[in-house]
């Protein structure tokens, strides 16, 4: 399956509502565009949790190209793909790999975001390149998280890094890369407790585990990728704003976009956060993730209107 044709499924409950609100605008051929018709097309973006800022601005573009002329749906969707595209727009982001040696990747995000799934479909993904994964069950609050790393590692045959229940997660982490660099491993990732980004002592652990890691590799980490749950919407863009503040967040992993119609979010985190968004998670399958592209993610946004 294509690029394109896996966006297209991961966003199938965005373009859904999108469907149908754009029908709806559309309900006779060709309309009106006036304040009404503005003002109805701003609270349908809205609704994708894109943000006000950015449904503003795409409106204030259609009222300028279109305004008191009778338009067909066909050109004030183009209007919105091509702004749109322009608002996601970022450096093409892949995973920054080490020159040379194992390649660190720190993972972050609060409970419940989608985190160890989203690893695990990294590692798929760095295997599926002929590379070998070196995981750090650094998240020793939780025994539960532990189990379920070590659960993903055997399924995908990756070696794993655990310690003993409340232990020092920057051990863990330092014994990890301590693992990838005796083996030779590819890559190294390395999860982070799912704490709050509220809990101050807890963000400080945080910051120890990004040093630990700088003094064991002087590039460590080379990405420091902050997993965010499409299904909260804008609460999202707090959560990288404190995580970013306290580990230097590179990239972000956008986890359960399939189970959203708020896919608009990453306009939002991209307008607000400024940070790259680098890969999506659209499924439940190790193999359901996909780099982020800003023009095939807007094609598949209106993928059944076209």
């Amino acid at each position: 399956m294509g690029l394109l044709e896996k966006l297209k499924q991961g966003l199938k409950k965005t373009t859904q509502l999108l469907n149908t609100d754009i029908r709806d605008l559309f309900k006779t051929r060709g309309r009106l565009v006036d304040d009404e018709f503005l003002r109805e097309l701003f609270e349908m973006l809205v609704k994708t949790d894109m943000g006000v800022e950015a449904a503003q601005e795409i409106t204030d573009e259609v009222a300028v190209a279109f305004r008191a002329r009778v338009v067909e749906m066909a050109e004030v969707l183009e209007q919105i793909k091509q702004k749109l595209k322009q608002l996601l727009a970022q450096p093409a982001a892949p995973i920054a790999m080490a020159a040379t040696g194992p390649t660190v990747i720190m993972v972050a995000g609060v409970n419940g975001c989608g985190k160890t799934t989203s690893i695990a479909k990294l590692t798929h993904m760095f295997q599926c390149q002929g590379k070998r994964v070196v995981l750090g069950a650094a998240d020793t609050f939780r025994a539960a998280a532990v189990e379920q790393l070590t659960v993903w590692a055997n399924r995908l045959g990756a070696e794993i890094v655990t310690g003993p229940s409340g232990s020092d997660p920057a051990s863990v982490a330092h014994r990890t890369v301590a693992r990838a660099l005796e083996t030779q491993a590819d890559v190294c990732i390395v999860d982070t407790a799912g704490r709050l980004q509220t809990q101050q002592t807890l963000m400080q652990q945080l910051s120890k585990i990004h040093r630990v890691l700088g003094k064991q590799i002087p590039e460590a980490p080379h990405e420091v990728l902050l997993v965010l749950d499409a299904t909260t919407g804008q609460n999202g863009i707090s959560q990288a704003k404190h995580f970013t503040d306290a580990v230097r967040c590179t990239g972000i992993v956008l986890a359960k976009l399939d189970g959203t119609a708020k896919g608009g979010v990453v306009v939002a985190i991209r307008k607000q956060v400024g940070l790259p968004v680098k890969l999506v998670g659209i499924g439940e399958k190790p193999e359901d993730l996909a780099v982020f592209e800003p023009g095939p993610f807007v094609d598949a946004m209106f993928a059944e209107m076209s």
